[in-house]
């Protein structure tokens, strides 16, 4: 996503942008990362949106149990302590924080019964519970930029 900020955000010139990420870099879907690669890349996006005064939208990763595609990697740990620094992050930064966690995730940090199909990706189900999330993150950011 860092890569192509530039050319997927800052030229198009928008006044809200609104980042989701986490859940491939704690896969390992595109090579070994670690927490402190994505907050970089998380800080870096947020450093380049402001610069163009861009406001930010911060999401939550969402819930998952487990990734069905790599049996055994611990999932709801990391996701956690991303989601605590992601919060944290959004507030340093007078971002919006937009918390789909806490709409999709079961107790023990998993997405609720009927949320998804495969434990990570939202289901029609799982979008209309975050649905209201984004909305208020959208209200929220679109009056801080006024």
């Amino acid at each position: 996503m860092l890569l192509r900020f530039r050319q997927d955000v800052i030229d198009l010139k928008p006044r809200i942008v609104h980042i989701m990420a986490g859940t491939n870099d704690i896969a390992g879907n595109t090579g070994p990362s670690t927490l402190k690669m994505t907050q970089e890349n998380f800080r870096c996006m947020t450093e380049i949106a402001a610069l163009n005064r861009i406001r930010l939208i911060i999401a939550s990763i969402p819930p998952a149990s487990e990734f069905p595609w790599r049996p055994g990697l611990d999932t709801v740990t990391p996701i956690a302590e991303l989601n605590a620094w992601l919060r944290d992050h959004a507030r340093r930064a007078h971002a919006t924080y937009a918390d789909y966690f806490s709409v999709l995730a079961e107790a023990g940090g998993g997405m609720r019964a009927g949320l998804s199909s495969d434990h990570v990706h939202p289901t029609e189900a799982g979008y209309a519970a975050m649905r209201p999330v984004a909305e208020a993150a959208l209200l929220r950011a679109a009056r801080a930029h006024a």
